[in-house]
């Protein structure tokens, strides 16, 4: 219906005088406000290039970066909690020497990876 009613704001956009004239004789048709069908048709325009912003598929992607790098900061924050919590209990319990960690692409002592 949404399509529908942005098709008809945009073709009869000449023939009533003015946008707004088309806007409000198909909004009347349909049974949503003026303002609901005015941002539909400037959407619609973003969407296609026509108007610029940002465009639906561009905001979504925006939107599940933003949850994606929500989610990493918790996982590295739980990470940060939980290296000090073993931080405390090596120092605690005298074993101070498995705070040394090494990655695996760590280079040993004769210049060789491991």
């Amino acid at each position: 219906m949404r399509e529908r009613a942005v098709r008809l704001v945009l073709d009869n956009e000449g023939q009533r005088g003015s946008r707004w004239q088309a806007i409000i004789s198909i909004a009347v048709k349909i049974g949503c406000a003026p303002q609901t069908l005015n941002g539909w048709v400037k959407k619609a325009e973003v969407n296609s290039g026509k108007r610029p912003g940002v465009s639906s598929e561009m905001a979504e992607r925006m939107k599940a970066l933003e949850r994606e790098i929500r989610a990493l900061r918790q996982a590295n924050e739980i990470l940060r909690k939980g290296e000090a919590i073993v931080r405390h209990w090596c120092e605690s319990n005298g074993r101070a020497r498995m705070l040394r960690w090494r990655s695996s692409t760590a280079g040993r002592s004769d210049g060789q990876v491991h």
